[in-house]
């Protein structure tokens, strides 16, 4: 059996998934009426909806009580919150522009009612918020989770190493149980789409189109557009030669792999070609794969806002805000595995008044489109911990008066201050 195991994990979970769709598909139109496969869906969705809770709740704790390795990065860290907030902005403007509706199950039947306005959002996010911790974990109360989880990290920045090591390993280990969870992935998507297709038939994929598509140009815009700006915001020069540098050596991989956590060497080899402080990348780059998540932000507020619109849930402009910091907030605690940002759509669900069910089913879907979705989300997060990382030394180097030029191949000629000389990085 562990043989068996091991050879499974050792393919591609990209092609697994895309088994599984096409298998459940398949089945769909030619057998209808397999409800045990059904249930196989239902209960990857359920073990699903039974860790996330906990997952979201240690890795917020982790970040935050971690948060003090990033002493004397404050610029670094302050461009990564501002990307991950801006990707919540777009997210929002898109979906404003091309709303996205979809076929959920249950969606008249679902518990809870649309929030009538913003007063009601404010008292909503209160009320939740200090809710009992114990019975929010139990309850699925995400908002709750949330603050309990950045209230109890904040306390725990104080606290010794060997504390914050514990913390690290106790979200290392909640980490390794839903890898083991996606790891059956292919199944629950080969049910849940069977159950999709047969009740749907095979329009449900143009709806699923229309989702990725958001989905894609969105992070499209951030890589080669806001992401930009910030950098020339940062550096005054042209900010393409370092960016096409990034994607080309950082989000190639990473879409292939699908973890941040996992392209983490590929980016801290980037940093050493590019010439940049060891000091300060050997800290920045583990940390940007933990709290540098505008990827992660697009998929959590398109997905909450696709389920909004389907369910008639209006959301106005300050609203949408509040959506945007509570997105980015969650994105920050998004786990470093593939798939690891799909479940926190419910967090952004909760605030919108989104009965968990149907929340959950967005995270199956999620799942569903993961195959390009995930390695989208990926590739902008790990290539641009470099990008930051980079600018803001370049920019530390200019004021030293120290030359970085970009190069044809896009790597940086930097008149290095120790010996005077032009030196390609790289």
């Amino acid at each position: 059996m562990r043989q068996i195991w091991e050879t499974w994990n050792s393919w591609s979970l990209i092609w697994r998934i895309l088994g599984g769709l096409i298998i459940g598909t398949v089945l769909a139109l030619v057998a209808p009426g397999m409800e045990w496969l059904t249930m196989i869906g239902s209960l990857f969705v359920g073990a699903l909806k039974a860790v996330a809770p906990l997952l979201v709740f240690v890795l917020v704790i982790n970040a935050i009580c971690s948060a003090t390795k990033a002493s004397g990065m404050g610029r670094i860290v302050l461009l990564y919150i501002i990307s991950t907030f801006i990707a919540g902005v777009v997210s929002v403007i898109a979906c404003y522009l091309f709303p996205i509706h979809l076929t959920l199950a249950g969606v008249e039947a679902a518990e809870n009612t649309a929030p009538s306005g913003v007063a009601e959002v404010i008292a909503n996010l209160l009320q939740k918020i200090v809710s009992n911790p114990f019975g929010s974990l139990t309850e699925a109360n995400f908002l709750g989770i949330l603050m309990w989880a950045i209230l109890i990290g904040i306390a725990l920045r104080q606290a010794s190493d060997s504390t914050k090591d514990f913390m690290s390993d106790i979200s290392d280990a909640v980490s390794q149980v839903v890898r083991w969870i996606i790891a059956f992935a292919p199944f629950g998507v080969a049910g849940l789409v069977y159950d999709a297709v047969s009740t749907s038939g095979l329009e449900i994929f143009t709806e699923y189109g229309m989702l990725v598509a958001i989905l894609v140009v969105v992070m499209l815009i951030i890589a080669l557009v806001t992401n930009p700006i910030l950098v020339f915001l940062v550096t005054r020069e042209n900010p393409f030669p370092l960016v096409l540098r990034c994607l080309k050596d950082s989000a190639i991989m990473a879409f292939f792999t699908r973890s941040s956590a996992a392209n983490i060497p590929v980016n801290m080899e980037l940093c050493n070609r590019l010439g940049l402080n060891k000091d300060t990348y050997s800290v920045s780059i583990p940390l940007g794969a933990t709290i540098n998540m505008a990827g992660a932000c697009v998929t959590i507020t398109v997905l909450a806002l696709a389920a909004a619109t389907t369910m008639g849930i209006g959301v106005d402009p300050l609203t949408a805000i509040i959506l945007c910091v509570l997105s980015a907030v969650s994105a920050c605690g998004a786990s470093g595995v593939p798939g690891g940002s799909l479940l926190l759509i419910p967090v952004a669900c909760s605030l919108l008044g989104i009965d968990s069910n149907i929340a959950f089913q967005m995270v199956s879907i999620g799942f569903i489109i993961g195959v390009i979705q995930d390695s989208c989300e990926t590739a902008l997060n790990s290539s641009s911990d470099v990008v930051f990382t980079a600018s803001v030394e370049y920019a530390d180097l200019k004021k030293q008066g120290i030359a970085v030029e970009m190069g044809k191949d896009h790597a940086p000629y930097i008149e290095h201050k120790s010996h005077g000389n032009a030196a390609l990085a790289g």
